[in-house]
């Protein structure tokens, strides 16, 4: 692994991490009106904060594209997972917390899961394969499963919902990563005209834009608590599914190399869940929420 990459992999998950306080922070008093709508965005985009919270957003997602036209999705996703600890430091200066024993334990889970896994699998990249069955089959489930989770949060938007919802999203923009790369590597071998002329990278700004959606929507029902976690958690499974899967990503096989992976996902779950509960995270105290201009009543 590159310095370069470990570089632009880490800043990319700070701006990420702060980006997604902010826009929660600003989401929380969205129109619960606007619960799965476009019209969320458009409300949002009136808060300073939340424009703020995207706009980092954007440099994130801007530095972890160049990090994976770099680097294999393998490699970088477990790093872009660490936007966690950035949206911890930021959350705990707001909530003025202790880091505690579940912080530090949180802490030392995830860097060390991340560490594991990279070290263990050694990433490489490979020829993506030749396969459309394959290809299509692993973003069909991907996005299907999103689909699945999407439609029973709107069931039980108050309970389960925003986490149903961030790992729908979590999802989407692992598929997203998967495809940024693939927009990389055509602009790499025939510029902005093999771009435009394929479907990749209409897929990234739909699976962006759905995948916004989502996250707000949860944002706005839930704490960070609630939410972030499974963002976080489900994000670079599906990344490293998807560049195992048919971007040609090769990890080593051997029982040893396996076991330490293994042990190395799972690290980095249960560190994401260990940090996204602390008490540092917002709590998300109830709040006066506001009505949709179109519902009051005079």
């Amino acid at each position: 692994m590159s310095l370069q990459i470990l570089i632009l992999a880490v800043t990319a998950a700070c701006c990420l991490g702060f980006g997604f306080v902010l826009q929660q922070n600003a989401a929380q008093k969205a129109p619960l009106s606007d619960f799965l709508s476009p019209r969320i965005l458009l409300d949002l985009m009136k808060v300073p904060r939340w424009l703020g919270g995207i706009g980092l957003m954007v440099v994130g997602m801007a530095l972890g594209a160049m990090a994976l036209g770099q680097g294999e999705i393998s490699l970088v996703e477990p790093l872009l997972a660490t936007n966690l600890l950035f949206a911890l430091m930021l959350s705990r200066r707001q909530t003025k917390q202790p880091l505690g024993r579940q912080g530090w334990a949180g802490l030392a889970l995830l860097a060390g899961g991340v560490t594991a896994f990279i070290v263990a699998g050694q990433p490489q990249g490979g020829t993506a394969t030749d396969s459309p069955l394959r290809h299509w089959l692993i973003i069909g489930v991907m996005v299907g499963v999103a689909l699945v989770l999407t439609t029973y949060a709107k069931r039980s938007r108050l309970s389960s919902g925003p986490a149903l919802l961030a790992t729908a999203a979590g999802l989407l923009y692992g598929v997203q990563d998967a495809l940024t790369r693939v927009t990389g590597q055509r602009f790499a071998e025939g510029g902005m005209t093999e771009v435009l002329t394929s479907w990749q990278p209409y897929a990234v700004v739909a699976l962006g834009l759905t995948g916004l959606i989502l996250v707000q929507s949860a944002f706005e029902t839930a704490s960070l608590r609630m939410s972030l976690p499974a963002l976080t958690a489900a994000q670079p499974l599906a990344g490293i599914a998807c560049g195992v899967g048919f971007l040609g990503d090769r990890l080593r096989t051997d029982a040893g190399a396996l076991a330490w992976e293994a042990a190395g996902l799972a690290g980095i779950v249960v560190g994401i869940i260990m940090l996204g509960t602390h008490s540092a995270m917002p709590s998300g105290a109830v709040q006066p929420r506001r009505v949709a201009p179109a519902l009051q009543t005079p």
